[in-house]
């Protein structure tokens, strides 16, 4: 991929997100973080990122509310919703605001590569 496209990693786990920000990195991929979800939708706003990792379980604002609220202002960014938990109920709850997949905590980070790909795939051949 190239520098052109700019992703926004929102996760409250520091611990999760500077090697997966610096595994992007290494990808060529232009990688924004947030760590709240209060910034992150700061950031939507602020960059205009190509695509979003967003964290589901995140304290104040969780990803459900994080991601509804970045739907009033902008339908159609891909989102893919990062979830430690592979039963989460609001991984279902998300998934009616519009999201690209789901990438599990447990798995290798290189598994959301072809998820990566294909949304941004997608969301090319709808402009």
């Amino acid at each position: 991929m190239d520098k052109n496209i700019k992703i926004l990693l929102i996760d409250d786990e520091i611990d999760f997100v500077e090697p997966v920000q610096m595994w992007l990195k290494a990808k060529n991929y232009d990688v924004i973080s947030a760590t709240s979800g209060e910034k992150g939708i700061e950031l939507v706003k602020g960059e205009n990122p190509n695509i979003i990792l967003l964290d589901l379980r995140m304290p104040v604002m969780d990803g459900v509310e994080t991601l509804k609220r970045i739907r009033e202002f902008n339908k159609d960014v891909p989102v893919i919703v990062i979830s430690a938990y592979v039963n989460d109920p609001r991984a279902g709850e998300v998934t009616k605001y519009g999201v690209s997949g789901v990438f599990y905590k447990d798995k290798k980070f290189e598994d959301v590569l072809p998820l990566l790909e294909s949304a941004l795939r997608t969301h090319k051949k709808l402009k």
